[in-house]
């Protein structure tokens, strides 16, 4: 129960900073953009980075494509996540000890 209401909470804060980047934000910013004006270091090693952890298939398959998308879709994704996970977690049947009459 526990975990349902923080994923919910979660995915709260997730879809509403989605919708105040892509309010307040510059028009169709891409999620790499978005990095390098938080951090330029960090956007300059991201790829060494990951391909010295992760692997250089890492980068090309899979943190490439994320970067030339608009930023707010990254939130606004785990954010939908963590709602479909908090739903989920709601419709789970909880196990009562049960209470007969004697």
């Amino acid at each position: 129960m526990i975990a349902q209401r923080a994923l919910a909470v979660l995915s709260a804060i997730l879809l509403v900073a989605a919708v105040g980047i892509a309010t307040f934000g510059p028009e169709s910013i891409s999620l790499g953009r978005a990095l390098e004006l938080l951090n330029r270091d960090m956007a300059d090693n991201l790829p060494a980075w990951s391909g010295r952890v992760l692997g250089n298939w890492v980068w090309t398959a899979m943190i490439q494509p994320l970067l030339v998308r608009p930023a707010w879709l990254v939130p606004a994704s785990a954010g939908i996540v963590c709602v479909g996970l908090s739903m989920s977690l709601s419709y789970r049947k909880t196990t009562h000890p049960s209470r007969r009459r004697g």
